[in-house]
């Protein structure tokens, strides 16, 4: 396995936050190298290796906005966000990776994928994919825990606005987190730098602001910087293996929906669970001047418009 690491690290495409890494060099390739070393090992070893030791996986180019420049500070906030959660980590304290899954249309509809299914009996979906007005859309938020590698989702009705963010993070600290983390006086919060959690949007804070003084927890936030998003750990450690487990079959309601969520599982542990949230979360919100400096908001030292802390204001703590 570290003959294989060696060979490939000098072909590994940079990926700062290494939620999967994959290779330039083929297996055949790789295979040659060996073998010229004084290794005999199959491609079908080297693979297994790769995936399963190694954590690569065969991935395609992807186009980018031509004349898009990544951020100068990229690099260091991704290191500033993993040193950020290590020191909550060895403390004690939770940590966890947030973001809305795409939505999802509720009815009878194709799904991508396929599912074993009695020979010649194929689960029918309508020709064309028109929205139900009646059943709607479902907005799922997830809620990665990474030092459990446990997972939280609100299946939403509504809005993907701030105000739902926060409610689903209220949502996993009352049914999930206070119960494995008795003794939590903090909450680190990885998240995107743009949608309804976007380190810009005035809502998130004025929500989060009324979380900390709920809960009494001082909550850190840490945004991936622009351009980023697809190394949101929550992407790769979570949201991939919902959608695995719903292929191949209809979304056809919210109660299918939730259960789907809640009974994925993965190899390395992943246990989630899901709950409908039924509540209205109006767009257009608008937060005030007045309402923000309400808001006990300490920007950090390094990049305080991505990297924050906001304390209760019944703490009497300064």
């Amino acid at each position: 396995m570290k003959a294989i690491g060696e060979i490939v690290d000098p072909a590994t495409r940079g990926d700062p936050m290494r939620p999967l890494r994959w290779t330039s060099k083929s297996l055949d390739k790789i295979g040659e190298e060996l073998k010229r070393q004084g290794f005999q090992v199959s491609t079908p070893t080297i693979s297994k290796i790769l995936r399963e030791e190694l954590d690569f996986s065969l991935q395609a180019q992807r186009k980018t906005k031509k004349g898009a420049k990544q951020h100068p500070d990229r690099d260091a906030q991704f290191q500033y966000l993993n040193q950020q959660c290590q020191d909550f980590q060895q403390r004690g304290q939770p940590v966890i990776s947030v973001d809305a899954k795409k939505k999802e249309k509720v009815g009878e509809f194709k799904n991508g994928g396929r599912e074993w299914q009695p020979k010649g009996k194929p689960v029918h979906a309508p020709t064309h994919d028109f929205e139900d007005k009646e059943l709607g859309k479902s907005i799922p938020y997830g809620i990665w825990d990474s030092g459990r590698n446990e997972g939280w989702v609100s299946v939403g009705v509504d809005h993907d606005t701030a105000e739902f963010a926060v409610a689903s993070i209220r949502n996993w600290w009352t049914r999930m987190g206070q119960r494995v983390y008795p003794q939590a006086r903090e909450l680190l919060i990885t998240a995107d730098a743009g949608g309804s959690n976007g380190y810009r949007v005035r809502l998130w804070k004025r929500e989060l602001q009324r979380l900390a003084d709920e809960t009494g927890l001082t909550v850190t936030v840490c945004h991936f910087p622009p351009g980023t998003s697809k190394w949101n750990k929550i992407e790769h450690r979570m949201f991939c293996h919902i959608t695995a487990n719903w292929r191949g079959r209809p979304l056809s309601s919210l109660e299918v929906i939730v259960n789907l969520i809640g009974s994925t599982t993965t190899k390395k542990g992943l246990t989630i669970e899901a709950g409908l949230d039924l509540g209205t979360y109006p767009k257009g919100i608008e937060v005030s001047d007045e309402e923000m400096s309400q808001v006990r908001l300490k920007p950090a030292d390094f990049h305080g418009e991505w990297n924050y802390t906001i304390t209760s204001r019944n703490s009497c703590v300064q």
